[in-house]
């Protein structure tokens, strides 16, 4: 690849098994420079970008796909976005009560816990969300999961994240295949445990899936280029105020001497707001109420 940001989709035509590899550098360093994350949020974080731009391979998607886990737990929010043009962000938070270096990052650890999986665009009016109850302690296992109850679809995912790379692997039973060796999947899934992190963070995918998979005739097909990308915008953060409505506004001025200052979270874009700023949006209509995860 002559990009190190990218989707690698593939076909293992003799096992009836379709995958795609993720592998993101600057994208993935741009995410994690945003904050100064622990080195195991850290690398969470990484697994779910690289899981979020997965989950795109094999769907029809417009507008976005994201990956969103909360709980009353150390691990208050986890948010990761791939987007239909190929831009990626993400965030994490610990409870303002956890030490960084002693938050225990097991997903499954508050009964609480919820990952919900969301495709499509609200501006477009299309919008699917799946809920997850979170009972494993990784976001691979949870994912696969989420296929096994939701599709009935065997999958397999390997997730890794490094300082400077993050990584993922994914592997489904074609729908419908016609293939009759009933021993391919559990073949596919004793040489997928083979793989280390290592080899998932630093081997080009022919190289990588040959080394894998060569009996499995494996096929790859066009690679989609990712990169780092945040969907905010002054509209969106007007639509937002919007929504807190007249009350909350006139709060905001008067606590920041009559202007409000937004910024983003994930690219630490700054928008600012004065008190004409502030009627002229209060003039429109209320818009539907805010997300609660920053635009």
């Amino acid at each position: 690849m002559s990009t190190a940001d990218y989707l690698q989709p593939f076909l293992l035509e003799r096992a009836g098994v379709r995958g795609a590899l993720v592998r993101l550098g600057p994208a993935w360093r741009e995410v994690a420079a945003r904050q100064n994350y622990p080195a195991p949020l850290r690398a969470l974080l990484g697994e779910a970008l690289a899981a979020s731009a997965l989950l795109t391979a094999h769907v029809k998607l417009q507008g976005a796909l994201s990956l969103e886990f909360k709980s009353s737990g150390a691990l208050r929010l986890l948010f990761a976005e791939c987007t239909d043009g190929g831009r990626v962000r993400g965030l994490a938070r610990l409870a303002e009560d956890v030490a960084p270096d002693s938050a225990t990052l097991d997903l499954g650890a508050q009964p609480d816990a919820l990952l919900a999986i969301t495709l499509g665009s609200v501006e477009a009016g299309q919008r699917y969300q799946g809920l997850v109850g979170v009972q494993r302690a990784e976001l691979a296992a949870t994912l696969e999961a989420y296929f096994e109850q939701s599709e009935q679809l065997p999958t397999r995912i390997v997730l890794a994240a490094s300082g400077d790379t993050a990584a993922g692997l994914l592997l489904q039973q074609l729908p419908g295949s016609t293939v009759e060796d009933s021993d391919a999947w559990p073949r596919v899934g004793h040489l997928t445990a083979t793989l280390s992190a290592a080899e998932l963070l630093t081997l080009p995918p022919e190289r990588l899936l040959l080394r894998l998979y060569h009996e499995e005739s494996p096929r790859l097909y066009k690679a989609r280029v990712l990169g780092f990308g945040c969907s905010c915008s002054r509209a969106r953060v007007e639509a937002m105020l919007r929504a807190l409505g007249r009350n909350e506004v006139q709060a905001a001025l008067a606590a920041r001497a009559g202007e409000i200052e937004v910024i983003c979270e994930f690219c630490a874009a700054r928008y600012t707001l004065d008190a004409v700023d502030a009627e002229r949006l209060l003039a429109v209509a209320p818009s539907a109420p805010a997300s609660s995860t920053p635009h």
